[in-house]
């Protein structure tokens, strides 16, 4: 046998010893002490027993020691909420017969009421905002199915200064009239029942001065141009039943031709969708949460969401981006890719899921309401109902005296998270429907409606309390459990109703 020959036998003999899988140490290190085996970054790392939705469901695609400031911070965050949620702190909150933290509602109300008294020096920078507090403050206090009719008197004294000359209400004493601070008094009177000190002819005049050639709003005269405007816009000119025919010197009559609000409104609003799927303020721009809110209930008020969100829409890439905003291991919802979880976007992504049922073929969405959005529960559903509600009882309520909801664990507690709280809070609680066959609206509603005269759409929802089975699945108690909120108007249902009679007539 040659030398060569026997080189090959021991090479296969080699080969035949070797060739079999081994298990790698736990280190992951080769046993001479060598480099890491490839990869190693993008191993999950050992967790808790949690529930598979607290487990992400795909790999880090960045080595652990390569670090930004925003993945450093998104790790704090993932790495600060797991003990509430697993109930291994409870913050000395009650406990309800689930396990989890009961809702806090009176101290959650007391923290509220107590928010449209005197506040601290560092709030002078809300001067601007103060509509914002007004209905932030009583709205929540709805929410908890607080009587908030007490409020009426003050609040019309209150913003009466606040309202210009020409039309609109200004943030603050002096100040010019802007679409988000007027659609904040009108929701936050809306809510009292206080709308007469509205003057609505003068109203009109000014929103005609919004409208824009292209078919958007601006937020205010000469401001910027974004979704928010039209969203606002819309909801103040159905709650106060203003006609839709734009005033004669409105700049979109005179320069673009329109004749209506609702002139170029679809189309603009379509314009706002990217490739991603998501909405953004304004053509080109990123996209956000809340700004998909605003375009789906804009669109909800223009039309019968069934009609009006696929004209305009692409439901499935939308319905795909919103799904995953919710975030793991949190279980609440981010306002863009990769940000944080904050508990305000219970409000801005979680209320646009029955927006998007609405959207469904009308054969589709005239079923009886218990047949629909019946899923959510943990794992079921386009999101996850349990952990939005497990995340809001766990982690965004502030334990102590105080009360009121925070953003997240490490946040301090506010109007505007406490409001947004509760809105999510009954958006994962409760189902919601459009129903065009609920028959409360009068002949004479009716007619204006068809004569293009009022925009009656967004009356036609309906909501229905979760039952005692689904609450069990969410894990709350009969105590936990908030009102029901209209998806649009985000208002009490009987507080939009309100409005509706009162205006039903029309006319400036």
């Amino acid at each position: 046998m040659s030398s060569q020959e026997e080189g090959d036998d021991t090479l296969d003999e080699l080969l035949k010893d070797r060739a079999r899988i081994e298990e790698l140490p736990d280190n992951d290190e080769d046993e001479e002490g060598g480099p890491p085996f490839p990869g190693k970054h993008l191993k999950s790392k050992p967790k808790k027993d949690l529930p598979a939705w607290m487990s992400s469901a795909t790999l880090s695609l960045f080595h652990e020691d390569e670090q930004t400031p925003s993945t450093e911070v998104l790790a704090k965050t993932a790495a600060e909420c797991p003990p509430y949620l697993t109930l291994e702190d409870t913050q000395g909150l009650p406990l309800n017969s689930h396990g989890l933290p009961h809702l806090r509602r009176n101290p959650h109300a007391e923290f509220l009421r107590s928010c449209l008294g005197d506040l601290p020096a560092p709030y002078a920078a809300m001067d601007a905002s103060r509509p914002w507090l007004f209905y932030w403050c009583i709205a929540g206090q709805s929410f908890l199915g607080e009587d908030v009719s007490s409020y009426k008197d003050r609040l019309i004294e209150t913003v009466r200064p606040l309202q210009n000359p020409g039309g609109g209400f200004g943030g603050g004493h002096g100040q010019y009239s802007h679409c988000a601070c007027t659609y904040a008094t009108i929701l936050a009177l809306t809510a009292v029942d206080g709308l007469e000190v509205v003057d609505r002819k003068a109203m009109w005049h000014w929103l005609g001065q919004v409208k824009q050639s292209n078919g958007g709003f601006r937020m205010a005269a000469n401001a910027e141009q974004d979704i928010r405007g039209a969203y606002c816009a819309l909801t103040i000119l159905t709650l106060l039943n203003l006609p839709l025919t734009l005033p004669p010197d409105s700049p979109a009559r005179l320069a673009g031709g329109l004749q209506t609000f609702t002139d170029g409104l679809g189309a603009w609003i379509a314009t706002c969708q990217s490739y991603e799927g998501g909405i953004a303020g304004a053509p080109g721009n990123e996209v956000h949460g809340a700004y998909a809110f605003c375009a789906l209930a804009c669109l909800c008020i223009l039309d019968a969401p069934y009609r009006s969100i696929p004209a305009y829409l692409d439901v499935p890439l939308l319905t795909r981006w919103l799904a995953s905003m919710q975030t793991t291991p949190e279980g609440g919802f981010a306002g863009r890719p990769n940000k944080l979880v904050d508990a305000c976007y219970s409000h801005w992504v979680g209320a646009c899921f029955a927006l998007l049922e609405a959207a469904r073929p009308l054969e589709e969405t005239q079923q009886h309401p218990a047949v629909l959005a019946r899923k959510g529960g943990e794992g079921q559903g386009l999101w996850n109902k349990a952990a939005l509600v497990r995340y809001l009882l766990t982690c965004a309520q502030q334990p102590g005296k105080k009360g009121g909801m925070r953003d997240k664990p490490s946040a301090r507690p506010d109007g505007y998270h406490t409001c947004y709280s509760l809105s999510g809070l009954s958006a994962a609680q409760h189902r919601y429907w459009y129903d065009e066959r609920s028959g409360t609206r009068g002949e004479e509603e009716e007619e204006e409606e068809e004569s293009g005269g009022r925009l009656l759409s967004a009356f036609n929802w309906r909501g229905e309390r979760g039952t005692a089975e689904e609450m069990r699945d969410l894990g709350v108690d009969e105590e936990d459990v908030v009102e029901l909120v209209h998806p649009v108007f985000v208002l009490r249902f009987e507080a939009v109703e309100g409005a509706r009679k009162r205006f039903a007539g029309g006319g400036v």
